[in-house]
C-alpha cells in the first residue's frame, strides 16, 4: 500500500504562484510514476503532468500547460512537487497526487483557488 498526502494548496491571486507537494509513504518499491491531475466542478478529472521516479525522471505535461507548471521530485523524501506559476481562475481545481505501479494510488486532494 501507498499513501499519498497532498499539501500547499490555497487561494492566490491571478498571476500569482503555488507550490504544491505530495508526500508518499508505504511500499513504494513497485511504483514508477507519480503524477498531478485536477478536477475542475463539473468536470472530468484531467491530467496536469506526470514524472518517472527512476530513469532520470522523465516528465510529462498537458499541452494546455506547458511553460507555466512543472513537476518534480526528490526521490530522498518520496516527494514529488508542481510549481505552478501564472495562475489564471480557469486553473481552479481539486488537484490530486498520483502514484502508477502495480496498482495506482490516489491522494485526498487538495484545493486550488485563483480568484481576485
Amino acid at each position: 500500500q501507498v499513501q499519498l498526502v497532498e499539501s500547499g494548496g490555497g487561494l492566490v491571486q491571478p498571476g500569482g504562484s503555488l507550490r504544491l507537494s505530495c508526500a508518499a509513504s508505504g511500499n513504494m518499491l513497485g511504483i514508477y510514476a507519480m503524477g498531478w491531475y485536477r478536477q475542475a466542478p463539473g468536470r472530468q478529472r484531467e491530467l496536469v503532468a506526470t514524472i518517472t521516479i527512476r530513469s532520470g525522471g522523465t516528465t510529462t505535461y498537458a499541452d494546455s500547460l506547458k511553460g507555466r507548471f512543472t513537476i518534480s521530485r526528490d526521490n530522498a523524501k518520496n516527494t514529488v512537487y508542481l510549481q505552478m506559476n501564472s495562475l489564471k481562475p480557469e486553473d481552479t481545481a481539486i488537484y490530486y497526487c498520483s502514484a502508477r505501479g502495480l496498482a495506482n494510488y490516489w491522494g485526498q486532494g487538495t484545493q486550488v483557488t485563483v480568484s481576485s
